[in-house]
C-alpha cells in the first residue's frame, strides 16, 4: 500500500466516524411553547371566591384573562363545575357554566356575562339555572366546595344548541356532554382555576 492510498483510507475513516457521530448527536429540541394560563384578579388561585360572584351576593360572572393561546386557535371554552356535588347520586359534576364558541381572537371575559342562549358574538352558555352564569352556593353548614373553571383552546368551533330539556339541570347536562363529545380530537391546550366558596353563616 503506498503512502498516497493509507492515507486517503485514512481520511475516509476519519469521516465516516464522524458521520456516524453527528447521526448518533440528537439536535437540540425546539423549545416547548408555555402552556395556556387562566387567571383572575378577583381572587387568588384556590383562594375564597368572593361572594358577588356568588349566590348568596350579585351572581356576576368572574372576569377571567387568559395567556399563552396555543397557535391555531378558533375557539374557547369555559366549564365551571362543582365537582364537590354529585348528582343524581351519579359521577356527574355540577354544572355551573358551560360557555362555548368564545372567539379565538378574545384574550379573556369581562365581568359579568349577560345571560342569553347566544350572544352577539356566536358564543353560546348554559348552566344548571338556565342560559346563564350560575354562581357557586355551597350550604354554610358545610365545608367549602372548590369550584373550578376549565378554559380549553380548541382549533375549531363547535356546532352544538343548549338542550331544550324543560329541567334545567338535565339541560345543563346534556348540553354539556353533547359539548365534551363535540371537543374531542380539537383541544390544543387547557389550563385550570379554583376558587373556594360556602355561604357565609
Amino acid at each position: 500500500m503506498t503512502h498516497t492510498h493509507f492515507f486517503c483510507s485514512a481520511i475516509a475513516s476519519v469521516a465516516l466516524l464522524a458521520s456516524l457521530a453527528n447521526a448518533q448527536t440528537p439536535s437540540p429540541a425546539a423549545p416547548r411553547p408555555a402552556p395556556l394560563t387562566l387567571t383572575t384578579t378577583a381572587w387568588p388561585d384556590g383562594g375564597v371566591i368572593p361572594i358577588k360572584y356568588s349566590q348568596a351576593g350579585e351572581q356576576l360572572s368572574p372576569a377571567l384573562t387568559w395567556t399563552n393561546v396555543p397557535a391555531g386557535t378558533v375557539s374557547f371554552v369555559v366549564n365551571m363545575i362543582d365537582p364537590d356535588v354529585a348528582i343524581q347520586k351519579g359521577t356527574e359534576t355540577q354544572p355551573h357554566w358551560i360557555f362555548w364558541n368564545i372567539p379565538g381572537t378574545l384574550t379573556g371575559l369581562p365581568e359579568g356575562i349577560k345571560p342569553g342562549g347566544e350572544l352577539p358574538d356566536g358564543s353560546r352558555q348554559i348552566s344548571a339555572t338556565g342560559l346563564q352564569y350560575r354562581g357557586p352556593g355551597a350550604g354554610a353548614n358545610g365545608p367549602m366546595h372548590h369550584y373550578t373553571f376549565e378554559l380549553y383552546a380548541l382549533d375549531t368551533k363547535i356546532d352544538v344548541t343548549a338542550s331544550s330539556n324543560a329541567q334545567p339541570v338535565a339541560a345543563a347536562l346534556e348540553t354539556r356532554a353533547n359539548v365534551m363529545k363535540a371537543m374531542q380530537g380539537h383541544v390544543l391546550g387547557k389550563a385550570v382555576y379554583v376558587g373556594l366558596f360556602r355561604r357565609p353563616q
